[in-house]
């Protein structure tokens, strides 16, 4: 008949228990963590590497000249010397030294806030003269086009070339008129203003520490 209504009906089909839903969720959580956790071990050590040689690199690049380094690291208020390799948790600075083991300056690391992220610096100090006589910055994620700038422009990088360091490092927008001074970027006052902070700050901090006599070059580029 036209009237008549099929009626299927499923039978054995039946809706899975709620643990055996939580059940197959924490297995496929574990997984995934064992995953994640095998990745991190196996590139952890490939991404320290990176950052190290990055490092070495900056140091050369901050302190003028230099061509072997030491590693300092902050130990119960003075600095102690340690292994370039050796794993730190506590704050840590280099020693730069040329080829013939004279000492050169200070390679100083500092990070603070930027505009979009933390901004992570390093710097090289010259004692004798009190002077920056580098920057180069070892991460940042400030805007494109305009915040990275901090390390693109080679007329804002040149500033720290030869920079006095008192009484303190100044941001101006009019072009230097003193040694301490540095030129902002157009359109990036913000990242300029931030690579200043952080030096004036990790100046505060570690220029009081600093040894009056470094420790001699080992004859290690470390």
């Amino acid at each position: 008949m036209n009237g008549d209504v099929e009626l299927t009906v499923s039978v054995g089909q039946r809706e899975p228990s709620p643990f055996r839903m939580i059940a197959t969720l924490g297995i496929a959580a574990m997984l995934s963590g064992l995953v994640l956790a095998t990745v991190f071990q196996v590139t952890k050590p490939l991404i320290d590497a990176n950052k190290a040689r990055e490092l070495r690199l900056g140091v050369f690049r901050v302190v003028p000249g230099s061509a072997g380094l030491r590693k300092l690291v902050l130990r119960d208020g003075g600095l102690v010397a340690v292994a370039e390799d050796e794993v730190v948790t506590a704050p840590a600075v280099h020693a730069a030294y040329d080829e013939s083991g004279t000492f050169l300056g200070w390679a100083i690391s500092g990070d603070g806030p930027g505009f979009q992220d933390t901004i992570e610096v390093l710097y090289g100090y010259d004692p004798q003269t009190r002077r920056v006589t580098g920057m180069h910055i070892l991460a940042s994620r400030e805007t494109p086009g305009l915040g990275d700038k901090i390390y693109k422009d080679e007329a804002f990088v040149a500033n720290f070339g030869a920079l006095a360091i008192e009484p303190s490092i100044v941001v101006v927008k009019d072009g230097r008129d003193e040694g301490n001074e540095v030129d902002a970027i157009t359109g990036a006052t913000i990242s300029s203003q931030a690579v200043v902070r952080i030096i004036n700050e990790a100046n505060a901090r570690w220029l009081p520490v600093l040894p009056a006599e470094p420790p001699p070059f080992t004859g290690e580029s470390d």
